[in-house]
């Protein structure tokens, strides 16, 4: 089994380069560029000029917005900079954003076309990876034509490994079919992800002839909480508590919460966000609410727990990196990354937090 310790990009071109080359001298194994008012796209092509090892992966690209041809063009050409370092990693976000704010219809339900567009995307690599025709024909999607004037220049990395969100059990059943790897929202807390998540995801791979350890699990383990005393615990329980209001006033995440008993505290969050009354939202998730949904402890505790409930998995996780010229903060670092991969450097994590 593998541990996969990943760091955040940011997106200004400058900052990405810096970020890149220090993440490879701390030991990150990974970076990862989000969606949210940037590309996740561009960040990576920066950083595959700036590394030699780390992964790159996108957490998440939107899918529906874009076509998979358009999709599987930026793979080809992030596979070709970076010499196969790429993970494509897709979500469908919600209903809400891709009418509203995106302008595109809304599947109901979306996994049927985000399990098709996982294997037309897959389908144009192996048109042009392999040489085979392209002659995909789904339901949602279809793409017949390749002429040679719009085939990209060859390369050996084409074979690109797809992860995708899964929240309820029928993406996390299309994930464990068709893809390499899944990304669990922190709103699922690790009690739903061993009641909801790993049965859907091993019947998915049971359909596709799969074992579980064939995939790759992103982030099984809910939002931290981490503090090295009691107030620093309790300003990070409220800015925690923040989140899950806001992502909690979504009916999309009723699921998560109603397995601990709070579908309520969902729908009244809900009623709250509609009046804009944020601050109320905010006083509704009490510190009992984040400690049920979270893990909750120091970062060395933190990641003495996450070791524990992954060590049979391959896992991926996201550390924080410490700022530029902190040595302490980088020592800590190496002790956390030790307790993620299980080698020994424990002591090391305890004596840099003293």
């Amino acid at each position: 089994m593998t541990v996969r310790i990943e760091a955040s990009l940011p997106h200004l071109s400058s900052q990405v380069i810096d970020v890149s080359e220090r993440a490879e001298r701390l030991g990150f194994d990974g970076l990862v560029s989000y969606e949210t008012s940037h590309d996740p796209f561009l960040p990576l092509a920066v950083a595959a000029e700036h590394t030699q090892h780390a992964k790159l992966r996108t957490g998440l690209a939107i899918a529906f917005p874009r076509s998979p041809h358009v999709v599987a063009n930026v793979c080809w050409d992030l596979q070709g900079y970076s010499k196969g370092r790429f993970i494509l990693g897709l979500g469908p976000q919600v209903k809400g954003h891709n009418e509203r704010r995106f302008g595109v219809p809304w599947p109901s339900p979306p996994a049927p076309r985000l399990r098709e567009y996982v294997l037309a995307v897959k389908a144009f690599l192996r048109c042009w990876g392999n040489q085979e025709p392209l002659n995909f024909v789904g339901q949602y999607y279809s793409h017949t034509l390749m002429t040679f004037n719009f085939t990209p220049e060859h390369h050996e990395y084409w074979d690109t490994p797809i992860y995708i969100s899964a929240l309820g059990p029928a993406m996390a059943r299309v994930a464990g079919e068709v893809c390499e790897g899944v990304m669990i929202h922190p709103m699922c807390s690790y009690k739903y992800v061993c009641d909801v998540t790993i049965p859907a995801l091993e019947e998915g791979c049971r359909k596709a002839g799969r074992k579980l350890t064939d995939l790759e699990i992103l982030g099984g383990d809910s939002f931290s909480v981490t503090g090295d005393t009691e107030e620093e615990l309790e300003l990070a329980m409220r800015r925690v508590a923040r989140q899950i209001s806001f992502y909690g006033s979504t009916r999309t995440y009723q699921r998560a919460l109603e397995v601990h008993g709070y579908k309520q505290l969902n729908l009244q969050l809900h009623e709250l966000s509609l009046r804009g009354e944020w601050e109320k939202m905010h006083a509704l998730v009490t510190n009992d609410v984040v400690r049920d949904l979270c893990t909750v402890g120091t970062r060395e505790e933190v990641a003495r727990i996450q070791h524990e409930r992954w060590k049979g998995f391959n896992y991926a996780t996201t550390l924080e990196m410490p700022a530029e010229g902190d040595v302490r903060g980088e020592e800590r670092l190496k002790g956390l990354m030790g307790i993620h991969r299980g080698t020994n450097a424990d002591p090391m994590a305890r004596a840099a937090a003293q």
